[in-house]
C-alpha cells in the first residue's frame, strides 16, 4: 500500500473511533488528506475492511457505509437512487428515474467518444 493510502487508511480510522461518520468522517479524512479523491477513499476503506487489527463493528460499519457512499458516487448515483420495491422475482430494482440517469450517462459517454 503507497504511503498515501496509508495515510487516507490511518485517518478513516483515527476518524471512525472518534464517533464521527458520512460527511463528518469524509470531511475530517479530507482535512487531513487534502488530495484524498473518492477512489482512494475507498481502496483505503476496504483496505480497512480487511485488516484484521480492525475488529471495532460500529468502525466497521461506518467505513463500510462511507465506501458504499462513495463508490456510488463514482458511478454517477450519488445520492439520487430510489429503490421502488421489490419486481417479481423478489429483488429489489432502481427506479425509472436511476435507470434514465445511467442509460442518459451511458449515452453521453459513448457520443463522446
Amino acid at each position: 500500500m503507497s504511503e498515501k493510502h496509508k495515510r487516507i487508511y490511518h485517518a478513516l480510522v483515527d476518524g471512525a473511533t472518534e464517533g464521527l461518520s458520512d460527511k463528518a468522517l469524509y470531511e475530517f479524512v479530507f482535512e487531513r488528506c487534502p488530495k484524498a479523491s473518492s477512489k482512494k477513499i475507498v481502496r483505503a476503506a476496504l483496505f480497512a475492511l480487511t485488516d484484521p487489527d480492525v475488529v471495532d463493528r460500529n468502525v466497521l460499519n461506518t467505513i463500510y457505509a462511507l465506501a458504499i457512499k462513495h463508490r456510488m458516487d463514482e458511478l454517477g448515483y450519488g445520492d439520487t437512487v430510489e429503490d421502488d420495491g421489490d419486481d417479481e422475482t423478489g429483488e429489489i430494482v432502481p427506479s425509472v428515474k436511476s435507470q434514465r440517469k445511467r442509460a442518459g450517462s451511458t449515452v453521453t459517454a459513448l457520443a463522446a467518444s
